[in-house]
């Protein structure tokens, strides 16, 4: 299955920080309801059986709106509730033995750095890339920013969807206008927000301009 690049348009990463008004399953069928193209569960200290439950659950949202469903780092996970895809960071199972496991039929994404990084894991058999962090995050504090030219300069060098991630939200998304970015990976903005479906219908509709200028030049 390759990667179509209409649905990397608003990528929302989930992070059960902002759960309690409502459950991780409502904050996701919010994010669907306001127009997210891709949802991707990242669960770091869920127990491996309610990691399941839930990834079983939130699939099954998933496919009944027609949106690709993705299961961070975990591997197993992912095989077991038949996700559209899987994404995995430098420092997890590369991205050739995963195609291994997974095998044809899935998404691969892979977290990059760097032209030589973007171009490896397109060599491995990537069909995605989540390229950053772009903007300083408290997601994830242990990540360099990277600049707007090595974006471009990754979007340029490889011939799969780019999806720029780290720190993103309205005020700067249109800071990566001109890269050649196919779409944004989000989380804070989407699942921090007091109104979750409204704030992907205006992060929506900022990334349909971005990408919509893009092919045009």
């Amino acid at each position: 299955m390759k990667c179509d690049r209409k649905t990397m348009l608003l990528y929302a990463v989930t992070d059960r920080a902002w759960t309690g008004r409502q459950t991780l399953y409502e904050q996701v069928e919010a994010a669907l309801r306001g127009g997210a193209t891709c949802v991707q569960l990242r669960e770091k200290d869920l127990p491996q059986e309610e990691f399941l439950a839930e990834a079983m659950e939130i699939a099954a949202l998933c496919r009944s709106y027609g949106v690709p469903f993705f299961v961070n780092d975990n591997v197993d996970i992912a095989i077991a509730c038949h996700a559209d895809g899987v994404h995995v960071g430098q420092d997890d199972m590369a991205a050739a033995k995963v195609r291994e496991r997974v095998g044809e039929d899935m998404m691969i994404g892979v977290s990059a750095h760097s032209v030589e990084e973007a171009v490896e894991a397109v060599r491995n058999g990537a069909d995605c890339l989540g390229v950053g962090a772009m903007f300083s995050t408290s997601t994830k504090t242990d990540v360099d920013v990277l600049s707007k030219e090595t974006l471009a300069a990754i979007c340029a060098a490889v011939d799969v969807p780019v999806v720029a991630i780290g720190g993103i939200g309205k005020g700067n998304m249109r800071e990566l206008a001109g890269t050649g970015v196919d779409g944004f990976a989000i989380v804070s903005a989407i699942f921090g927000a007091d109104d979750i479906e409204g704030a992907c219908r205006e992060l929506r509709q900022i990334a349909e301009e971005i990408v919509a200028a893009e092919s045009e030049r």
